[in-house]
């Protein structure tokens, strides 16, 4: 789940949000709060049951998350765990009839829908509480039973292929998706989630069949429910249904997720499109949230600090007129999420802004570049932002389940604690183990004309040389 960028929020307006926020249960933030209103089981197979109880509307959310996803595909697989998402909402032995499931949605008043992510996969419903042990039947029967008709994933296959066909039309997808070949080399299948057209194209049942056996397991999913439910109501309808629901191998000790490759040196990429603006993206590999906890909180933090209007980040590029805008961002996940600053200039300061931006970079792992009065205010603003990210019902649904995948429950519980504690020294350590003097991939998005007139090389693009220091 990406961090989303700082608000542009007056005080006043933050501090009367967080009030409102963090007076229901449901909103809770630190992990003393997080115990009182989470409840979770593991079943004998290993299928793990978590519960947020909020009676405040008549609604529940019923969600099945799996530890799936991009990062689980071999090239030749590169698309496929989007694919099964998308024949998740078809026929199962329960409702055999290519209608059927659409069917029985409505008659539950249910939404339903569906992700692919790097690292989890997930699907929904949304329906009256009253409906909720219904719908916990209902996903059950998707989950267990598929049955992958060839009409279907035939029908289904020209879905996915015209959102293919809709994401490669856009000017930025080859920028994109170079960018993060470059940024994982030689595993570029594991971060592409829309996959690759001929995968795609030649799909079959066995395929589908093979990710179900694999990875569609008890011991590889979580069951999570929200809303107006009671905890102990879900664990008895969790064992009906579920209980005799095999456990599987583990899937990552068969079939190991291949580490990821450093990057060797820095590399320039240049895409053009008819744009009249140049789009500059530079990312660098960040860390796994299972092997550096201790630095995602850091990302974070770092990240909004940059972010803040205020900060001397922000003034030395967008106040100067050089940039119209920079945001600096860190996406969570196990398998080194990339860490981005992107922003958008005109042609004829791109150089400069270049300079300027790779100067900055530079003196973010210097003493006394973060002062410890930014940092409570940025923290104090984080937190909020966590608060309304659990506004809705079904928005917390999915944020529990995507904390579970790629980290787990007890990373999430903690998520706020953790953040609040972070330092200067945090994020100064950080920046120097992750970004300062550490090889980038550095891209930009501009038109032919542009280019031209700029006689752009990629070597222009990758600022200073790149050479490590001693990470502290």
């Amino acid at each position: 789940m990406r961090k989303s960028v700082i608000r542009r929020l007056a005080v006043a307006r933050l501090a009367a949000a967080a009030l409102t926020l963090l007076a229901a249960p449901a909103f809770a933030q630190t992990r003393a709060e997080l115990e009182k209103v989470i409840r979770r089981q593991v079943l004998p197979n290993g299928l793990e049951v978590i519960v947020v109880e909020n009676h405040g509307v008549p609604i529940a959310t019923v969600e099945i998350d799996v530890k799936n996803g991009a990062f689980t595909q071999s090239p030749d697989y590169a698309g496929l765990a989007h694919m099964y998402e998308h024949m998740f909402f078809k026929a199962s032995k329960d409702y055999p009839d290519p209608e059927q499931f659409t069917q029985r949605a409505t008659e539950l008043g249910a939404q339903f829908n569906g992700s692919t992510k790097e690292e989890v996969v997930n699907y929904y419903l949304t329906l009256p509480a009253d409906s909720a042990k219904a719908g916990m039947r209902f996903l059950a029967s998707s989950l267990r039973a598929p049955l992958f008709r060839d009409d279907e994933l035939a029908a289904e296959k020209e879905v996915v292929l015209g959102e293919y066909d809709r994401n490669e039309a856009g000017p930025g997808f080859a920028f994109s998706q170079k960018m993060t070949e470059l940024l994982y080399p030689g595993q570029f299948s594991r971060k592409n989630t829309i996959g690759d057209r001929e995968v795609l194209r030649t799909v079959t049942p066995a395929k589908m069949r093979e990710i179900q056996t694999r990875y569609y397991l008890p011991n590889n999913s979580a069951l999570v429910v929200t809303g107006d439910v009671t905890p102990d109501s879900v664990f008895a309808w969790a064992r009906a249904f579920y209980g005799d629901w095999e456990k599987g191998p583990d899937p990552f000790v068969a079939n190991p997720i291949p580490p990821i490759p450093a990057i060797p040196q820095s590399q320039g990429v240049i895409s053009e499109a008819p744009v009249s603006a140049v789009t500059v993206l530079i990312q660098w590999q960040g860390p796994s949230v299972r092997k550096d906890p201790a630095s995602t909180y850091a990302a974070d933090v770092f990240s909004d600090a940059l972010n803040s209007e205020d900060s001397r980040f922000q003034k030395r590029l967008v106040d100067s007129g050089l940039w119209q805008g920079v945001v600096v961002n860190y996406y969570t996940l196990d398998q080194n999420g990339p860490i981005s600053i992107s922003g958008q200039t005109s042609p004829d300061k791109l150089r400069r802004a270049l300079a300027a931006l790779y100067d900055e970079i530079a003196k973010t792992d210097d003493p006394g570049y973060f002062s410890a009065d930014e940092l409570k205010r940025v923290k104090a603003q984080r937190a909020v932002e966590s608060a309304f990210g659990a506004e809705r019902t079904s928005g917390l649904t999915h944020t529990v389940g995507f904390w579970w995948a790629v980290a787990d429950l007890d990373y999430f519980m903690g998520y706020v604690d953790n953040m609040a504690m972070q330092t200067p020294e945090d994020l100064r350590r950080y920046a120097a183990r992750y970004i300062v003097g550490k090889p980038r991939i550095a891209g930009v998005l501009l038109s032919p004309q542009a280019r031209a007139s700029l006689g752009l090389k990629e070597t222009d693009l990758v600022g200073p040389a790149s050479t490590s220091r001693t990470t502290p």
